[in-house]
């Protein structure tokens, strides 16, 4: 049975090496793993990565959002696999092509396999945002018809808001990984999240594992407040 820590990974946003390891370091213990993404990878690179997850405990959440024709993708994530993440993001607005070559690469190791996890919708986009961009359909019936095609192209999971968590967990079964950022404790700021819902209740909803940053790592004690949210949970 999944405890209640390991479902939170800690999203550390921060082009800081030193920062970034004091904050896995401190939360060892209190969360059950550490998303480095853009900010950080393209500061630090792969050897930012070694640097902050050598020694530290947890796993990897590596948020990349790949996407790029499938050759590039598939060379991408081939390149990342010595880094050893437990997941990985691409796009599933790549297409199937893309997917089932990312899916095909993260195979092609004698390292620990990552869990590809396809984004969806972005948690900053609402349904007047995706009319924006051409895509005139509700934010719900994106992330569905994203889900499918992610199953379908051999994907272990999707990222995708609270708001669809019900949904895609009737629709893609138990042994399809969602992973749900747009989590704030009850009291948080909002900020730049617009569909977004309270660890407990995202959980009920079906979520496997929550991204959580700044309630966490903003807070003046991280840990408190890592563990307030398991006591949550």
């Amino acid at each position: 049975m999944t405890s209640p820590a390991s479902r939170i990974f800690v999203s550390i946003d921060t082009p800081e090496i030193d920062a970034a390891r004091d904050l896995a370091e401190r939360l060892t213990g209190f969360v059950g793993g550490v998303k480095l993404g853009l900010e950080f990878f393209c500061g630090q690179g792969p050897s930012g990565i070694r640097a902050v997850m050598g020694g530290v405990r947890l796993p990897l959440f590596l948020d990349l959002k790949l996407h790029d024709i499938p050759n590039t993708v598939a060379a991408a994530v081939r390149a990342v696999l010595p880094l050893q993440p437990t997941f990985l993001t691409i796009h599933t607005g790549g297409g199937p092509a893309m997917m089932r070559a990312a899916a095909e690469a993260a195979s092609m190791t004698d390292l620990p396999r990552p869990r590809l996890l396809g984004v969806t919708v972005l948690t900053s986009l609402d349904d007047d945002d995706l009319v924006a961009v051409g895509q005139g359909v509700p934010v719900l019936d994106q992330a569905r018809r994203l889900a499918a095609l992610a199953r379908s192209s051999g994907l272990d999971g999707v990222i995708c808001s609270p708001a669809e968590v019900a949904a895609l967990r009737a629709e893609c079964g138990d042994d399809f990984v969602l992973m749900v950022p747009g989590i704030r404790p009850a009291g948080s700021a909002v900020g730049d999240q617009k569909r977004v819902m309270t660890p407990r209740d995202a959980v009920e909803q079906g979520a496997d594992f929550l991204v959580i940053g700044r309630p966490i790592t903003q807070a003046p004690d991280p840990a408190e407040a890592a563990r307030a949210i398991v006591g949550e949970l």
